[in-house]
């Protein structure tokens, strides 16, 4: 196909869209119009309940069991969602892993994670949406505002990680260009998840808002970059934090 942006019939892949930014990414772009596809590495209770959410509200999704840094699994999930919901026009690839610690006692099991599934992951997932692709469709990328600047001891692996992402996105604008594929990065800053929900306060008193982002913010922004209105930027990291990177 050569689609100059990707149209409501296309399907929507988010590697890692069980929870938090990718479920609320999954289920915008469901709204959108689009049948989506989501894969997670081991909560199949959570991708079963976003699955729900998308069907009640009368979209079309299917999960898909693929962890980011088993290559063999990502290309399989991205075939079999392909073979279910017909080639992919959007691809969204959220799945990341924070762990940190400072440099003396930084293991090198963690090192290993970190690169296998924040950079090697981002790597593989992009590589096996984009070959079935159509021409004219999107790929976004959920870095982290920790590639500008985290300002935290024991988060120098994990911002390296989604520097390198950023670096990634930028490059591969290239060799996606002439399909007319667009590949953008975005990095939020403190967000409103699971993740966050002990130490929300003192994120917020660290913000220049004063508060942190929500996942529908994030998920709106992923819906922009998806759609023909953004077809004229690529290879961009656009920064989401409040303030918070200044």
């Amino acid at each position: 196909m050569t689609n100059e942006s990707p149209s409501h019939a296309n399907a929507a892949l988010v590697f890692g869209g069980s929870r938090g930014i990718g479920a609320a990414i999954a289920r915008r772009l469901a709204r959108d119009g689009h049948p989506v596809a989501l894969t997670y590495a081991s909560r199949a209770d959570k991708a079963a309940e976003v699955v729900a959410a998308i069907e009640a509200e009368g979209g079309t999704a299917l999960a898909l069991q693929a962890d980011s840094a088993d290559a063999g699994a990502l290309a399989s999930a991205v075939a079999s969602a392909t073979a279910r919901l017909g080639p992919p026009g959007i691809a969204v690839v959220n799945a990341g892993l924070y762990q940190g610690s400072p440099l003396d006692a930084f293991p090198l099991d963690m090192l290993d994670r970190l690169l296998a599934v924040n950079v090697r992951g981002v790597f593989l997932s992009i590589q096996a949406a984009a070959a079935r692709m159509v021409d004219g469709g999107r790929i976004i990328t959920i870095g982290s505002n920790t590639a500008v600047r985290s300002g935290v001891v024991g988060s120098s692996v994990y911002a390296m990680t989604k520097a390198a992402v950023a670096t990634l996105v930028r490059e591969l604008a290239l060799d996606l260009a002439p399909r007319r594929i667009t590949i953008n990065n975005i990095q939020p800053g403190p967000i409103e998840t699971d993740i966050t929900a002990g130490f929300l306060e003192q994120l917020v008193e660290r913000n220049p808002l004063r508060r942190v982002g929500t996942p529908g913010e994030v998920a709106a922004l992923a819906a922009h970059l998806a759609s023909a209105e953004a077809g004229y930027m690529t290879g961009a990291s656009l920064t989401m934090d409040g303030g918070f990177s200044i």
